[in-house]
């Protein structure tokens, strides 16, 4: 054995001892600080007798936590998220007062309170200072961050190419103008020094259904045929899709890989983090796609808690900041109401905790993964962070609460690159974001109903003074159950029985309606509807809360209804001649057309208004800040690349709609790594 191991191991055994002193002496201080935490010896109280009980006593707490904390950790994935934080807590608590009678002193004692903050402070000391003394050694601080990114061994030993690998980065539901004004505020240094010097920013133009679901489904399997919303009825099957729940995105995703004959986008040696779809990738973590299937080797979608949880001081460190984030949230959320601010929507219940989720579990998890698939050197990595989505839907994407997530993710993307220095392999960081949010108060907020009151009304049906309002979109909702395998089943995710249900069935996707009769098994035509509801149509279309209407038509095919009584043929629109589509810009007629064309499109499309002056639109659902349909950001994402990759676009050329963009990832992975990344769906005839 040369001299470079055994360095290496008197290395490691000194940064051992350090930290075992630094935990001896933080257990000393604490038992002096605090009143109900005393360290007792058996022969009086002779401060060598204290220091050795301390010593055993860090010593046999790092012990166990190393050793047992992994198995609590499998247990905790058997308890729903949101007792996650405070179970984390309490078991490391239950390890120091074992770790305590484990000492040869006469019973060391602790408050079980008391002991939960000492097993706090002690597991955060001991990582900042194994931390600190590792990042001298460059060798050290890159098996630490290793055994951190994963410590159950996602991770491989690297022996593959030295070209470069890719990692996508999905700021969720942050708009290309909103990254704009967040770097020109200086909420986002590392993103500035990236555009200064390295990267070129590109807008992109989703599609009608201007959502997660389908933007993320489109760009990891190259199709996002047949996603007419975020929420949709299909009259063949009586299944209400939702595209944030594991049966439907896993249904999602066998309909894409079907047709686009091609497993996606991360097919060559790939990982998908965070994601509602897999996108073929081998390694998959809080994929919500694989979450409602019986778990095996093909599912692993809680192994990246395990990975991160499994060290005690990341479960502590997320804990703290998770009631932290809670804590902020509330207060916010109380002083928006005192100050009488509008828009505002309600944020009490459970949504504090779902908040904390979005913003500090999964993004440690994720950016966790992330470092350990770079470290393992994989080809490419998709992450999706949800957390300035979460919060924009309910404080609005261009609140002081939204900026201040901006900031955290961040200092995400700054970790990420800090670790691809010390990666295998080099790596082409792109940022890049699904969709954008558009503000606005919501359509109940301003007319005192919501659309299904307005349709119930326009039937002639009796409308309930209480409506019930309709669920949030926002993934994270759903994200909090099943990422840990709680049963997830909203109500927009019912079965509706074909021909037992007469009364129209209402869902909401951000700004966009969606209206269907269960009992007619085929879309109905504007004249079917006329005739079964010959007001609905009218009222629809001439209220001012209404941007636009899509129907079906026997005579024309299908048209787009405005005010006043315009009924344009959906195939005459065009970018020149918009008709009721003017005020939503370029591209909307076009995406209403391609929409229309989709087999399971509802019997009517329901568009809000847009005022282009001020970018609001008016939603559907209970979100002051939305996405899902057409008018203003949201349909306006970014595509972040560096320079050393192609541009994304030629010039002049607009990019449109999420399978152009998994064309273009395609084609940047190719360029990264040749002939081995396939070139992609049939007909796919930009890939080269």
């Amino acid at each position: 054995m040369g001299a470079g191991p055994w360095r290496r191991i008197v290395s490691q055994i000194g940064r051992s001892v350090a930290v075992w002193a630094v935990s001896t002496l933080t257990m000393l201080v604490l038992a002096g600080i605090l009143p109900d935490f005393q360290i007792r010896t058996g022969d009086g109280d002779s401060a060598t007798r204290i220091a050795v009980t301390a010593a055993i006593g860090a010593g046999a707490f790092g012990l166990l936590s190393a050793l047992a904390w992994p198995v609590l950790v499998r247990l905790l994935l058997l308890v729903p998220a949101l007792v996650l934080g405070l179970l984390v807590f309490f078991l490391n608590g239950g390890l120091l007062l074992v770790a305590l009678r484990l000492t040869p002193a006469d019973r060391p004692e602790a408050a079980p309170e008391t002991a939960v903050v000492v097993a706090a402070v002690m597991s955060a000391v001991a990582s900042a200072t194994g931390a600190a003394l590792a990042v001298r050694d460059d060798d050290a601080y890159r098996r630490r961050l290793y055994r951190l990114a994963d410590r159950r061994g996602i991770a491989r030993r690297f022996e593959g190419p030295t070209t470069a690998g890719v990692v996508f980065l999905q700021l969720d539901g942050v708009g290309h103008d909103v990254l704009v004004r967040a770097v020109e505020k200086g909420l986002m240094p590392t993103v500035a020094s990236w555009l200064g010097a390295s990267h070129r920013l590109t807008p992109w133009r989703t599609d009608w259904s201007s959502q997660t679901g389908a933007s993320q489904l489109g760009i990891l399997h190259g199709t996002n045929h047949d996603i007419p919303a975020f929420r949709w009825y299909e009259k063949d099957t009586g299944e209400v899709m939702v595209c944030n729940r594991p049966t439907s995105a896993a249904e999602l995703q066998r309909r894409a890989v079907e047709r686009a004959g091609d497993g996606g986008l991360l097919t060559v040696d790939g990982a998908s983090r965070g994601n509602l779809f897999s996108g073929g990738a081998e390694e998959q973590a809080l994929v919500l796609s694989i979450a409602g299937r019986r778990r095996g080797r093909e599912n692993r979608s809680r192994d990246g808690y395990f990975a991160y949880f499994s060290d005690p001081a990341n479960a502590v460190r997320t804990a703290l900041s998770f009631f932290a984030e809670v804590g902020r949230e509330i207060g916010q959320s109380t002083v928006a109401r005192m100050r009488k601010r509008r828009p505002r929507v309600t944020r009490g219940g459970l949504y504090p905790f779902i908040r904390a989720f979005a913003t500090v579990v999964e993004r440690d998890v994720v950016v966790a993964a992330v470092m350990g698939d770079m470290l393992a050197g994989r080809t490419a990595v998709y992450a999706d962070l949800v957390a300035y989505d979460e919060v924009a839907h309910h404080s609005g994407p261009h609140s002081r609460d939204a900026e201040k997530v901006l900031q955290r993710l961040d200092r995400s993307a700054a970790l990420i690159a800090q670790i691809a220095e010390h990666a295998p392999r080099p790596y082409r960081i792109v940022l890049l974001s699904d969709h954008g949010q558009s503000p606005g108060e919501t359509f109940r907020g301003r007319y005192g109903l919501g659309l299904g009151d307005l349709v119930r009304a326009g039937c002639g049906l009796p409308v309930p003074r209480k409506a019930r309002r309709t669920h949030s979109g926002a993934e994270a909702r759903t994200a909090v159950r099943a990422a840990l395998r709680r049963p997830v089943e909203e109500d927009g995710g019912r079965h509706v029985p074909p021909g037992r249900h007469s009364e129209p069935l209402v869902l909401a996707s951000g700004n966009l309606g969606l209206i269907s009769f269960p009992d007619v098994h085929h879309r109905m035509t504007k004249e079917e509807i006329d005739a079964r509801h010959p007001a609905l149509l009218t009222t629809l279309a001439n209220h001012p809360g209404v941007g636009f209407v899509l129907v079906a038509s026997e005579e024309h095919g299908g048209v787009v209804l405005g005010v006043h009584g315009a009924e344009i043929p959906v195939d005459e629109l065009n970018d020149e001649h918009p008709g009721p589509l003017a005020d939503f810009g370029p591209g909307a007629a076009s995406a209403v057309l391609r929409t229309h064309s989709f087999p399971h499109t509802a019997d009517i499309m329901v568009n809000s208004w847009y005022d282009p002056a001020e970018g609001e639109v008016l939603a559907f659902e209970e979100q002051i800040g939305s996405h899902g349909g057409l008018g203003g950001d949201q349909g306006r994402p970014f595509l972040m690349a560096p320079l050393a990759l192609s541009a994304a676009a030629e010039e002049g050329e607009e990019l449109v709609g999420a399978e152009h963009i998994h064309r273009v990832l395609r084609r940047w992975l190719r360029e990264c790594n040749g002939p081995q990344v396939p070139l992609g769906v049939p007909g796919d005839h930009r890939v080269a």
